[in-house]
């Protein structure tokens, strides 16, 4: 498939993260760009994020919890 270049301007922070996690994934930004809008046409992104909600949904109740102990006084007090 013939490529095609395309031009952008984005903040450097964007950029800059854009950079990493292409290299994280052993990708080119081009083909880290390319795979994200592929993913975003074909509704992948989508699924994962109502699947995400389901999730918190169905568990938040845990997660609740465990932030209530974190933020309960351990009951000891230095003197």
């Amino acid at each position: 498939m013939a490529k095609t270049q395309l031009g952008a301007r984005v903040d450097e922070d964007v950029a800059e993260l854009a950079k990493k996690r292409a290299a994280d994934l052993g990708l080119s930004i081009g083909d880290y760009l390319a795979r994200l809008v592929q993913d975003d046409v074909s509704g992948l992104r989508a699924r994962a994020v109502d699947a995400a909600v389901r999730f918190l949904a169905e568990h938040q109740t845990v997660f609740d919890e465990a932030d209530q102990a974190q933020q309960k006084p351990s009951g000891t007090r230095a003197a």
